[in-house]
């Protein structure tokens, strides 16, 4: 349970100016924080307006514009407004949802979208029901759903400008209960701590010929896969700085901090036939994780906040491509059909049965790019092959409003490897011993190895015929010698 919440003092500080220098009544947007359960508090780092409508409409509205303006030059030095005069809020929840989604989505370990803030006068907020502020916080919260199950709480933080004051509430998600709670701003991001881990997977995923057909879908079996492996991926024990990691330890040095994660051995593991199996999904690449902690939480929160960046980070590539092949739904259909033998018109990769495929099918996945943000503090983004660093600089400009470019030269891209392949194979081509049908890098390495003993082949059959020409060539000579030469008598 969240008891007080203490907010970055120059990024509130600076929307607070934005929106007072503005001419807008009313703003709602998106808070980037933590809720540590830990120490019963949260933190905001940014406040996040959402961009207008594909309609271009606001997000937020007064039910009737008139008084509105009226009542923010007023203030409390105008006098006591009419009740006919007062407005309460519109908001587009759904609109604000799906901004927090694609927003969370560029967030690291440690960070998450926290709530909504809303900008608006007292009056106008008082007269907005509880219901539709509670309803609004739950869609958000429905949209980033967190993989902490006792993270059931959201903030909402509303700035009045008549009169000019910050509140804070809580609200639990499943309740329309708007409960207030103790606010104040400090510096926070200067003294955030950074973990970092390299995370290399090879994640195999057997395809069942006797489960239904939706469930043996491309999205059904990854999306079953990941959570699987991050079930695994919980029990991992994990190395700080070349140290294992003792619970309640504190970290107090300053700098990045490199994290290794060592997975448990399967000793379960579950044995198929081969009746069972039609085919093998192959999910494997790298990962760079990041997770900021506050000084006051342990390390273990830490190493729990890089498992779930990186979860998190699976989860999202898996959606950016799905979303990715449903606008481009007939150019898919095509590509699929030629990689797979077979006539998939009309059907969407994320319904694509992968147990009647008889061709192996690759896949890239996007590839993460951090991007810097805040002070020390990066966020990230996604790539796909046909994607620039341009695109990803307007996602950053509409999603995030951030005023001042983004300089190419200043991106990371830290994974090995660029890209996450996933491929599906025909079973029988691993049973058969045919591995390089499963793997791209196998097929290429495989394909270099046959070159070179092919070349070592015509290299051996040459120097075989020389020697045996030179052979050829030592026998007539010597025959030669003693028909013409025979050898005098001894006397």
């Amino acid at each position: 349970m969240v008891k007080s919440v203490v907010g970055e003092e120059t990024r509130l500080k600076s929307a607070e100016d934005r929106l007072s220098r503005s001419s807008i009544t009313t703003e709602v947007g998106i808070l980037v924080g933590k809720l540590s359960s830990h120490l019963e508090r949260g933190f905001v780092y940014d406040l996040i307006p959402t961009p207008p409508t594909d309609g271009g409409s606001p997000a937020c509205s007064l039910k009737s514009e008139s008084g509105g303006r009226e009542d923010r030059k007023k203030g409390s030095k105008g006098g006591k407004a009419s009740a006919e005069a007062i407005s309460s809020l519109l908001i587009d929840g759904e609109w604000v949802a799906e901004h927090a989604r694609q927003v969370s989505r560029m967030l690291l370990g440690g960070m998450s979208v926290i709530g909504i803030y809303i900008w608006s006068s007292e009056a106008s907020f008082k007269a907005t029901s509880a219901s539709l502020l509670a309803q609004t916080i739950r869609v958000v919260a429905q949209a980033t759903p967190s993989l902490e199950s006792e993270t059931s709480e959201r903030l909402l933080i509303h700035i009045s400008y008549s009169p000019k004051r910050w509140a804070c509430r809580s609200c639990a998600v499943a309740s329309v209960d708007l409960r207030p709670c103790d606010f104040k701003m400090s510096k926070l991001l200067a003294l955030l701590q950074t973990y970092r881990c390299m995370y290399s997977f090879d994640i195999r995923i057997p395809v069942f010929r006797d489960l239904a057909s939706t469930s043996n879908t491309f999205k059904n079996v990854l999306c079953n896969g990941i959570s699987r492996h991050a079930k695994e991926l919980q029990s991992a024990r994990a190395l700080l700085d070349g140290k294992l990691v003792t619970e309640n330890q504190q970290v107090t040095s300053a700098g990045t901090h490199n994290v290794e994660l060592l997975l448990p051995f399967k000793s379960d593991a579950q044995q198929e036939s081969s009746d069972d199996i039609s085919g093998l999904v192959v999910f494997r690449g790298a990962i760079c994780a990041y997770a900021y902690l506050s000084p006051k939480e342990p390390t273990s929160q830490a190493i729990s906040d890089l498992k779930n960046d990186i979860i998190n980070s699976l989860k999202s590539r898996l959606d950016i491509l799905l979303d990715e092949v449903e606008d481009t739904l007939d150019m898919a259909s095509n590509d699929l059909g030629k990689a797979c033998g077979e006539i998939v018109t009309g059907k969407p990769i994320h319904q694509l049965l992968l147990h009647e495929l008889r061709k192996p099918l690759v896949l890239t996945f996007p590839r993460r790019i951090l991007i810097p943000w805040l002070s020390d503090v990066f966020i990230c983004d996604y790539l796909l092959p046909s994607e620039t660093f341009e695109d990803l600089k307007d996602r950053c400009r509409e999603l995030l409003s951030m005023e001042t470019p983004v300089e190419s030269s200043a991106l990371l891209e830290l994974e090995t490897e660029a890209a996450s392949p996933t491929m599906a194979s025909s079973f029988w081509d691993l049973v058969n011993g045919n591995p390089s049908a499963s793997i791209e890098k196998t097929k290429n390495r495989s394909h270099s190895i046959t070159k070179k003993s092919s070349k070592q082949s015509k290299n051996f059959n040459f120097n075989f015929q020389v020697a045996l020409f030179v052979l050829l060539v030592a026998f007539l000579i010597g025959g030669s010698i003693t028909v013409f030469n025979p050898a005098k008598l001894v006397h």
